[in-house]
């Protein structure tokens, strides 16, 4: 039987259970919405395939074999597991339970922490997972429930897009930086310093556009493709550095030498797919983000 069974065979088990639980052909036919002339066809198919007979067939109608009692046992629980999954399918979208993704740019992390925080207080079930990474995920392929996004708005036409804030940045510098070469009395004062930045001055990021205007390229002397590895220089003494001011102000040694400017800033996104975002994990994830985005905003 398991040699021969295959997918394409669903249609007509399924017929021969119904008969078997019915007892009739119309029966049969009337449960699964087909005629009753089709009931007999697949019947007489699965009996052919298997080689044996499945039915007793009389004028009352259709009485099981022992082969057609194992199909009717084994129908039932099939019938019963379907159920349940489709019961656990319709309610998973609605339990505050499993796992729940969401991404952002590395630098978002003192933001996105206190909200995991609360969200977890508040569901103990749900299992968080927090991936950060430069690049786009595509929420239309679940790779995350929720991105935190930086920059221009996000443009996918089945996301659902709202903006959580700010991010706003200022200019820092190591204690050791400011000993050997002095501190900028502000933000036109920078001639003669040096700078720590990305690994290309093509950089769309608001600060390093306006930092390209207003040093010469040899002013940055230190380069690095990642975040993590600029804040390490600046925290170095190699240079002034740009850092998020949620990321900035928690490095207690460091100096903020140029206070956020408005040309600097950058909005950031809440990013969700149309198809998950009205779910009760989605939502509540939303909900924390964006009272953390309120409580950690220092303005300017």
């Amino acid at each position: 039987m398991g040699a021969q069974m295959r997918f394409e065979n669903w249609d007509e088990i399924r017929t021969a259970y119904q008969v078997a639980r019915m007892g009739t052909v119309s029966g049969a036919a009337e449960v699964l919405g087909v005629h009753h002339a089709t009931v007999i066809r697949h019947v007489d198919a699965l009996e052919t395939r298997l080689g044996t007979k499945l039915f007793q067939r009389h004028p009352r109608g259709y009485t099981p074999t022992e082969a057609g009692q194992q199909l009717l046992a084994v129908g039932q629980a099939t019938e019963d597991q379907f159920a349940q999954l489709a019961a656990r399918i319709a309610g998973a979208g609605e339990e505050m339970r499993g796992e729940l993704i969401i991404t952002s740019l590395p630098a978002l992390a003192a933001l996105v922490m206190p909200a995991m925080a609360e969200l977890m207080r508040a569901h103990p079930a749900l299992v968080l997972r927090y991936i950060t990474d430069p690049r786009v995920f595509r929420l239309e392929y679940g790779e995350a429930h929720v991105a935190i996004r930086a920059g221009a708005r996000p443009t996918e036409p089945d996301n659902v897009v709202s903006q959580l804030g700010v991010n706003r940045t200022a200019l820092y510098a190591a204690p050791e930086y400011l000993e050997r070469h002095g501190r900028p009395k502000g933000a036109q004062d920078l001639a003669g310093h040096r700078f720590v930045g990305p690994d290309s001055r093509e950089s769309r990021a608001p600060f390093f556009r306006w930092l390209a205007g207003q040093v010469p390229p040899e002013a940055m002397v230190f380069m690095a493709n990642e975040m993590a590895s600029q804040q390490a220089a600046i925290e170095a003494g190699l240079g002034l550095g740009f850092l998020p001011v949620l990321q900035g102000r928690a490095i207690p040694r460091l100096v903020e030498v140029v206070a956020p400017m408005a040309e600097w800033d950058s909005p950031f996104w809440l990013v969700t797919h149309v198809d998950l975002h009205r779910t009760p994990k989605v939502q509540a994830a939303l909900k924390a983000l964006r009272s953390a985005a309120v409580r950690l905003d220092p303005g300017v």
